[in-house]
């Protein structure tokens, strides 16, 4: 983006954009394109939000009223509940949420919206999804119901491309516009205009192969952030227990200038997206020792079950130099006390959580069932030779 150019389309008739959901996500791409020269129209079926925008009175922090007003008096900017003010939009973004219900994503908000967008869909236009999500929404839930509303072929008459969201509430340094903003799109003709698109109200895109590459983009992210702040919380803990103070050992640790990224404790993760990370993980895997890690207490990367403090490198000089595991475990395998392990004396009692061990693995490898209290149907048959193992965990 171009700070001596506010308005690189003068001259020229306005792109019409429209924005589904104007929330925390929607609203910031909503004022930075009307500033941009875009014609604008954000779409939310909150009639109350929609109301409060109509009012001056911006719903989103990072969006002031006076900001609000600016793009609203120019015309380049209305908030809107009506489906029909969405027609002859030639890029639609789409920003609404996925919350967890039933300890699922709830991806019925992705559905409407594509619904909503693919009744006013033309050729020539792009539409790009925001929302966070699992890997193949884009291409193999959107794109249908896209294709069903419209009658258009996805790649041949409209553009359709992932860019996940960014956004940090109340950030005051990184924002919309300066932080580099992840792109893609089902094929070039597609990557070209969400690039496009946002190389006009970003100060960088990075293009990636494929949407697929983009959500798991997002994923990674959020979860790389929502383990961090787990552990440091579960740190804390630990260091409360024993008298320690953990934001003199945070302060000292921030100091090493490489291979580590300094995170305090606090509550909850500090993203709405992030609950929603693991669960979507485990939707797409094949693995059922993934996919079904929160319903049969099948151990998985968790601090809140295994954090390394628990442990501590000195179980690692346990395992014994030959053992072909070794280089796939860091320190420790947490099991229930129901299991079996096949080497009575490698277990040791943890100081938390109750009724559980720690089990320093050897070459003597226990079988899948034998882990488990109940054994899940995707499990029956499976081979349980060593190579078939998923591997202890991984503290």
């Amino acid at each position: 983006m171009d700070p001596s150019n506010p308005n690189p389309s003068a001259g020229t008739p306005a792109e019409r954009l429209v924005v589904i959901g104007q929330g925390y996500v929607g609203l910031p791409v909503a004022a930075a394109a009307a500033e941009r020269g875009y014609d604008v129209v954000g779409f939310d079926v909150d009639e109350a939000r929609v109301a409060r925008i109509a009012a001056g009175d911006s719903p989103v922090e990072d969006i002031t009223d006076q900001r609000l007003a600016a793009v609203q008096s120019t015309g380049s900017y209305r908030a809107t509940i009506d489906p029909a003010d969405l027609a002859g939009f030639d890029i639609a973004v789409v920003s609404v949420p996925t919350p967890l219900s039933s300890g699922a994503p709830d991806l019925s908000y992705i559905e409407q919206a594509a619904r909503t967008v693919g009744g006013h869909l033309r050729p020539g236009a792009c539409v790009i999804l925001e929302s966070t999500t699992y890997p193949g929404t884009t291409e193999e839930l959107v794109a249908p119901i896209l294709e069903r509303a419209s009658g258009l072929t996805a790649g041949r008459d409209f553009g359709l491309g992932y860019s996940p969201e960014r956004i940090d509430p109340g950030n005051p340094v990184w924002h919309l516009e300066n932080t580099p903003k992840v792109v893609s799109g089902i094929d070039a003709a597609s990557l070209a205009a969400v690039q496009g698109f946002f190389d006009r109200i970003v100060d960088k895109t990075v293009a990636v192969g494929s949407p697929k590459e983009a959500e798991l983009t997002k994923l990674l992210e959020n979860t790389f952030r929502h383990v961090n702040i787990a552990l440091v919380n579960e740190l804390a803990m630990f260091a409360h227990e024993l008298g320690i103070d953990v934001w003199e050992a945070i302060d000292a640790a921030s100091t090493k200038p490489f291979g580590y990224m300094r995170f305090t404790p606090g509550p909850g993760v500090g993203d709405i997206a992030c609950p929603s990370t693991r669960r979507t993980c485990h939707g797409r895997s094949s693995r059922p020792w993934a996919r079904h890690s929160g319903s049969w207490n099948w151990p998985m990367t968790s601090t809140t079950t295994c954090p390394s403090t628990w442990c501590g490198d000195s179980l690692r000089g346990s395992m014994p130099a030959a053992c072909p595991y070794a280089a796939r475990t860091s320190c420790c395998s947490v099991w229930p006390t129901s299991a079996t392990p096949a080497t009575p004396a490698s277990r040791r009692r943890l100081p938390s959580p109750p009724n559980s061990f720690v089990w320093v693995p050897t070459c003597e490898r226990p079988t899948l069932t034998s882990l488990m209290p109940t054994s899940p149907p995707e499990l029956n048959g499976l081979p349980s030779t060593p190579a078939n193992w998923p591997g202890p965990l991984q503290c």
